[in-house]
């Protein structure tokens, strides 16, 4: 049984929470109420009133030129305390710049949240050709983007097997190439090779590799990625950015092993 059926008031948390979500993944750009209800899958008028209920306790804040949500200065706060806790990014940032610099494609680190993938860190590469699809603040589901790919393939497999039970949307959401049987396959490759493939199926043309960064304990927490256009990624080059990869996430997983003790 869902909990949020038994607990009072949960779905309103929910719901706030997963505009909260939407909201700090649109960043400095804002988002309209309209997209919000669309992604929300909420009706417009609960979502406005949800967000002026946020927006009184500072955690969204509205542009009154635009009249775009972006996130609140409560949000700020609320994050230097988790960061406490919770982010490395001060000590994986000239990790993911030296990843960039070697390889000159853009690099970047993802953390686990839940079923999805934040990004947390970007660096530009100085190829000129560049792929847009992840920037910080992005969110993906756990095995479509390359370090989601890369998390989700070192889980137990017990736990893979609930992921997939808890999210039978991926193939309708995210077209064919993400049903569960590929994605497996994907998983299984992953595995072996080291490092995950996201051979353009997300945007045509945009192809990404991603690496899993371990806590002590040895979970699969974090994600090291590398992203460009297909014709930087062919096989010539490909096991090259893979063997960077893999090493700059193995020294990522020792220093944080080394600071977290």
């Amino acid at each position: 049984m869902d909990s949020r059926a038994v607990v009072p008031g949960a779905q309103a948390i929910a719901r706030a929470a997963s505009l909260l979500r939407l909201v700090t993944a649109s960043g400095d750009r804002g988002i309209t109420v309209s997209e919000l209800a669309r992604q929300a899958d909420l009706t417009r008028p609960t979502t406005h009133r949800l967000l002026t209920a946020l927006r009184h306790e500072g955690l969204v804040d509205q542009d009154e030129k635009t009249g775009a949500w972006m996130p609140g200065p409560e949000l700020f706060l609320m994050g230097n305390v988790a960061a406490a806790r919770y982010d490395i990014t001060e000590i994986a940032r000239d990790i993911v710049r030296s990843l960039s610099v070697r390889t000159e494609e853009s690099a970047f680190l993802s953390v686990r949240r839940g079923d999805e993938t934040v990004c947390l860190v970007n660096e530009e590469g100085s190829f000129p050709i560049r792929s847009f699809v992840l920037h910080e603040g992005v969110r993906f589901p756990l095995g479509v983007a390359s370090a989601g790919l890369a998390i989700l393939a070192f889980q137990p497999s017990h736990d893979v097997d609930a992921y997939f039970e808890r999210h039978p949307e991926l193939e309708q959401r995210w077209g064919a190439a993400h049903s569960e049987q590929r994605l497996r396959r994907r998983l299984r490759e992953t595995t072996e090779r080291g490092y995950s493939l996201n051979p353009g199926l997300i945007v045509e043309g945009s192809y990404g590799i991603g690496a899993a960064v371990f806590t002590r304990e040895g979970h699969p927490q974090w994600a090291l990625s590398l992203n460009g256009v297909e014709f930087r990624f062919g096989p010539d080059r490909l096991p090259e950015l893979g063997r960077t990869l893999l090493a700059h996430a193995h020294q990522l997983t020792s220093r944080i092993a080394s600071v977290r003790r």
